[in-house]
């Protein structure tokens, strides 16, 4: 029986996505900029000597006929390719769901990049039905950012926060206490509702804690996504009677369909540690890394980013020692989010593809081709996507 862990690094983009420029992103490069960086602020070559050996370098180089900079050849001991995405979003959704081998070949729903940049009418049905008196921030804005800055007001007016950004989502931010975290839940199930025409792909809680002009989020955060629109690889290989389980945000993202267990985690060092938890239980163990993308690439800090990649690169050399011979390692991720870019949003990048296997891959034409490589281990034909090999 086949033993899989796929690893998707949010955000680790290596550039280069031939469609860049529709997204405003032509030029974008996670990986590429965060060693250019290292090279010329810490006077030191980014370190990930266990993702080099499994392929990261040959992968950049697929893209860009080049090494990142400040590193050298190694000796590759693993399988790597490139992926191209080919949903229309940028998201995390999109990206999860096209590995998964669902390609989003629809439009979200998105909101213009303006101030009042929601509908009246919509604002009005959420408040009716929700009995609020109104709502704050109404703007394309970092979570972070507007909690600081509408924190205090929010708590004292008892209004929450609604943002977004340019994903195609409807973020609501409010405090634990004072306004209630089952109560910013049930806020978020009736804007879920009202936002399926245009479809938004995600309405997310970001309840924080705190006072005094001093606000933290907290780990009560929930997504509400939509269900992708036919069976993922996930759905399909839960269906032929495996375990699946789902590490951090996962089951979020895929509206809780496809895995057999939920393993909720904040922080790498606790996905880490359920990761290990569900190795010797699970056949398809699924984690999603979510502070790259949520602590560094948002916030645009190049050197948090790739300090925490260093220390991931040292937890990932630990836990190849967990695996045995038969089992099977994927890496890759699902957007790009350049810490050194312009704002604060996702870029339109490809990704790294590093599995299990010997030598290169090439560019693949769609994210799906994970999807339908690891359906095949476990005896499940996926309509898209091409299995490597």
């Amino acid at each position: 029986m086949p033993r899989v862990v796929w690893f998707v690094l949010d955000s680790f983009g290596i550039g280069g996505a031939p469609d860049a420029s529709q997204f405003g992103d032509e030029g974008s490069n996670t990986l590429g900029h965060i060693a250019e960086w290292f090279v010329n602020n810490m006077e030191r070559p980014l370190h990930l000597p266990t993702l080099q050996r499994l392929g990261l370098g040959e992968s950049y180089r697929l893209v860009h006929h080049c090494l990142p900079a400040g590193w050298e050849e190694v000796l590759v001991q693993g399988g790597y390719a490139a992926g191209t995405e080919l949903s229309t979003g940028k998201d995390t959704p999109s990206g999860h769901w096209e590995m998964a081998g669902v390609p989003v070949t629809w439009e979200w729903g998105y909101f213009p990049n303006q101030e009042n940049c929601f509908p009246a009418s919509l604002l009005q049905e959420i408040y009716q039905e929700a009995h609020l008196e109104g709502s704050l921030g109404h703007c394309h804005a970092s979570g972070t950012e507007i909690i600081e800055r509408l924190g205090r007001e929010s708590v004292q007016s008892g209004k929450p926060i609604f943002y977004t950004s340019a994903d195609s989502v409807f973020q609501i931010a409010a405090h634990e206490e004072s306004f209630g975290l089952e109560r910013l839940y049930q806020l978020c199930e009736i804007v879920r509702e009202r936002l399926m025409t245009p479809l938004v792909g995600r309405v997310i809680a970001r309840p924080f804690v705190g006072s005094d002009g001093s606000y933290q989020r907290t780990n009560g955060r929930r997504d509400y996504a939509v269900a992708p629109p036919k069976p993922t690889v996930l759905e399909k290989v839960t269906q032929n009677g495996y375990q699946v389980y789902g590490v951090g945000k996962l089951g979020d993202i895929f509206a809780h369909r496809g895995f057999t267990k939920e393993l909720k985690a904040s922080g790498h060092q606790d996905l880490w540690a359920r990761t290990v938890e569900a190795l010797d239980q699970a056949d398809l163990v699924m984690t999603n890394f979510v502070d790259f993308d949520m602590l560094y690439g948002h916030r645009r800090d190049p050197r948090g980013y790739g300090l925490a990649l260093e220390e991931w690169d040292q937890q990932l050399e630990r836990f190849l020692r967990l695996l045995t011979p038969s089992d099977h390692l994927i890496i890759t991720a699902d957007h790009g989010n350049d810490p050194t870019w312009k704002g604060s949003d996702h870029t339109r990048e490809r990704v790294p593809i590093l599995f299990t296997g010997q030598g290169s891959f090439g560019i693949r034409k769609s994210f799906s081709d994970i999807g339908a490589t690891v359906g095949n281990l476990f005896g499940v034909k996926m309509d898209e996507g091409t299995i490597f090999g």
